[in-house]
């Protein structure tokens, strides 16, 4: 077991809400898939963030900022505070999960850097107020400045809660004052182009108490679209300078930006008790599910401006879905389940985790994807590991991009990842996510403890343990997943218990020894797309538990997946390692048989042309890690 951190690190602790977080000391992931990639992201991956920001000079621009004359040459783009900050909170969030005295230390001296280039005032950006720079908050459209100081809130507030100090929180307060000071009642009534500020000011001020951070993340909230910003190509939906955020029915615009807004207005409308605001975002949030977001979870079908577009426009090929919008979809959505107390907000954490979280890092942890389609159509390449890249979609998972905002905050995840899968009420405790793991916290009954193991997803029972219990009566909920409602099937002890439609209610004295086994059903089965999608019209995909599977060709195996295609009537096989066997049909080619030079024409081959091909269909997490590789979600039908 870890040594004992604070009883506060935990990245969201809003001080109202049905249910309550655990922390990162009441949960502690054992094995299993999560386990995996928790340790391959302490292992590696920060050390990969750090070693890119040193040696791109973005940790050195805060020496220089702090040096007299002017840093004129200051590599990277406006927002790489921003990545140095994340990197922070990463470590922060990985120390306060294994005790590490060597992270605790790297991090008080990063904070030295760091702490060296702030303003007397308070201000901290290294691109922008000196000597040769843009002046202070002079372009707030792109400039990233509010931005960046939310990034640098969240750092200390992950410092703070993980018991180690207040280096981070010292820097964060004086930076917090200033945005007030500048942009409060008396001062600009303004809003960044990027939001992150607001639930970055919220959870300061449920780390310090100071009312005014909150005050002034609500403001930021009310401001926004209002027409505050200049016009751009993209127009003001980009930067959700459209609607009002009470008066929006829908997230549109740059899909980070309109997650992380939505995240804040949560984060507002919890601390404040503002039900209105809460029952906005919950509008947006379920017309977005249900009309614009990938089946994967992923959100984003636009590259141009790595936006949402209209409903129903969702092309496979061109899908965006950016991974840090997976990385805000997962805060959105924990944060209405803790408002809430509702299970289906954990179905969207799980689908995320799995389909576009899980999916980013390559095995060794130092390369990534930034984008996640769901067809791509020429063989993914070989990457250099010292390349920096400058596209962001397609191809394979790279080292570094020139914007790298999606490593930091999937390494930032993963390290509080503990912290995002079971919750406490009065009553008792509730499991939302199911990976092996002990959990252990005090209830007004008293302290009550499991043990949880399972091989899920690859199976679907989960096997929870009471190894500690008050002495009377308490309550253990267990989520049912969407995708086996219906199909579920509880015991405790080895008897029967009644299943309700979103989750297991368990109540009773549950005295420690107490087994309970919860058997979800993870039948593989299809999965049709709403027939408004005319981008994938036709097609089906597959989903085995809470992973979306994919056809995966590697190079070697030759197997055009321009000529595919598959019967819904043939069986599906679960293998043991959490595919799924198919039969595809291979045509001879993949137009019609008689055109005039273009490609189209009176009739493509009969299925009777077609060679029968034995397949096997991956999660789609695990695709392009074999090599070279061609890949699609959406299977056409025969």
């Amino acid at each position: 077991m870890p040594a004992a951190t604070s009883r506060t690190a935990a990245p969201a602790l809003p001080g109202r809400g049905r249910l309550r977080p655990l922390t990162l000391d009441e949960v502690h992931l054992t094995g299993g898939l999560w386990h995996e990639l928790q340790a391959v992201n302490g292992a590696a991956t920060l050390d990969h963030l750090r070693s890119w920001t040193e040696r791109l000079g973005w940790v050195q621009a805060f020496t220089d900022a702090s040096a007299a004359g002017t840093p004129a040459d200051r590599r990277g783009r406006e927002f790489t505070d921003s990545e140095i900050y994340k990197y922070a909170e990463a470590v922060a969030w990985e120390a306060a999960r294994t005790g590490s005295p060597e992270l605790l230390e790297h991090l008080e001296k990063l904070a030295a850097t760091v702490g060296s280039a702030q303003a007397e005032d308070g201000y901290l950006h290294t691109a922008f107020g000196r000597p040769g720079q843009p002046e202070r908050y002079s372009d707030l459209a792109f400039g990233h400045e509010l931005y960046c100081a939310g990034h640098l809130l969240q750092a200390a507030v992950a410092h703070a809660r993980s018991g180690a100090g207040d280096a981070w929180l010292q820097i964060a307060r004086r930076v917090a004052d200033q945005v007030c000071d500048r942009f409060g009642p008396a001062g600009v009534a303004a809003v960044c182009g990027h939001p992150e500020i607001e639930t970055a000011l919220v959870e300061l001020h449920r780390t310090t108490g100071e009312p005014r951070y909150l005050q002034q993340a609500a403001m930021f909230v009310e401001r926004r679209g209002r027409g505050t910003l200049p016009p751009h190509e993209f127009g003001a939906a980009y930067f959700l300078d459209d609607q009002p955020v009470r008066e929006a029915q829908v997230l549109r615009g740059h899909a980070v930006r309109a997650l992380y807004l939505a995240a804040g207005a949560v984060d507002v409308a919890v601390e404040t008790d503002d039900a209105e605001l809460l029952q906005a975002v919950l509008t947006q949030w379920d017309t977005t599910l249900a009309r614009r977001t990938y089946v994967t979870g992923g959100m984003g079908s636009r590259h141009q401006d790595e936006a949402f577009s209209d409903d129903w426009v969702l092309p496979a090929d061109r899908a965006y879905a950016e991974t840090c919008a997976g990385v805000a979809g997962v805060m959105l959505a924990w944060r209405l389940l803790l408002a809430t107390g509702d299970a289906r907000h954990a179905d969207v954490v799980e689908r995320l985790l799995y389909n576009v979280v899980a999916t980013s890092p390559g095995d060794d942890g130092r390369s990534f994807f930034y984008a996640n389609t769901l067809h791509q159509r020429t063989p993914t390449a070989d990457t250099d590991p010292d390349g920096e890249a400058l596209a962001f979609g397609g191809g394979g998972r790279q080292p570094w991009f020139e914007v790298s905002c999606c490593l930091p905050n999937v390494a930032r995840l993963l390290a509080s990842l503990d912290g995002y899968l079971a919750t406490a009420d009065d009553q008792g405790l509730q499991v939302h996510q199911y990976a092996s793991c002990d959990i252990a916290t005090d209830l007004p009954a008293g302290r009550v403890g499991l043990q949880v193991r399972t091989r899920y997803p690859d199976e679907g029972t989960v096997v929870l343990t009471v190894t500690e219990a008050p002495g009377w009566d308490w309550t253990l909920s267990l989520r049912v997943p969407s995708w086996s409602r219906g199909r579920a099937r509880v015991t405790v002890d080895g008897v029967e218990q009644a299943v309700g439609h979103d989750t297991a209610v368990l109540h009773g004295a549950l005295p420690a020894g107490t087994t309970i086994e919860l058997v979800l059903n993870t039948t593989p089965r299809w999965s049709h797309p709403d027939a408004r999608i005319d981008a994938v019209r036709g097609c089906v995909t597959v989903q085995r538990g809470p992973d979306v599977l994919c056809l995966d060709a590697t190079a070697d195996q030759g197997l055009d997946l321009d000529r595919v295609a598959v019967d819904v009537a043939a069986g599906l096989t679960a293998t043991a390692d959490g595919g799924v066997g198919i039969t595809l049909q291979v045509r001879p080619d993949a137009g019609p048989r008689d055109g005039d030079g273009l490609p189209y024409g009176e009739a493509p081959h009969p299925a009777a042309d077609a060679e029968q091909r034995p397949a096997t269909l991956v999660p789609y997490r695990r695709w392009g890690r074999a090599g070279s590789s061609t890949m699609r979600v959406w299977l056409p039908t025969a």
